[in-house]
């Protein structure tokens, strides 16, 4: 199996929000995309997911629930704001939505991770498109 370019594989497309299976490493998944504004809220039940910044501007949008008073629950939203060369695992479970602007990302998932995870809204699901030689 030859060597994957990554600079050559983001040279290859120009699609946002469609990712490109660059490895496989045992179960894991290595995938680059190129993405541009705001994904859709979702979380993936079974598998954490890894994103490293290669380029561009990336926010993710981490929802989280607070304890108020008695049983009351209440969303909160907290924003991590990444600079290139930055990697966060977003837990599994955790509900998230990135957010970019101009991005080329690298992401690491379970290989049958769906992008678009639990959320109801499918028109944003991929595959993969694998680009690995061989």
């Amino acid at each position: 199996m030859a060597a994957v370019s990554i600079p050559s594989t983001f040279d290859s497309f120009t699609e946002t929000w469609s990712p490109r299976l660059i490895a496989a490493v045992n179960d894991q998944h290595v995938k680059i995309a190129k993405v541009d504004g705001e994904f859709i809220f979702h979380a993936h039940p079974d598998s954490d997911e890894l994103f490293y910044l290669m380029s561009g501007e990336l926010t993710l949008e981490i929802e989280t629930e607070t304890q108020e008073e008695g049983d009351v629950k209440s969303k909160r939203i907290e924003v991590i704001v990444m600079k290139v060369g930055d990697v966060y695992v977003v837990p599994r479970g955790v509900r998230h939505r990135p957010v970019a602007k101009n991005a080329e990302i690298l992401m690491i998932e379970r290989n049958d991770t769906v992008n678009t995870g639990d959320a109801a809204d499918q028109q944003r699901r991929r595959n993969p498109l694998d680009v690995r030689s061989g």
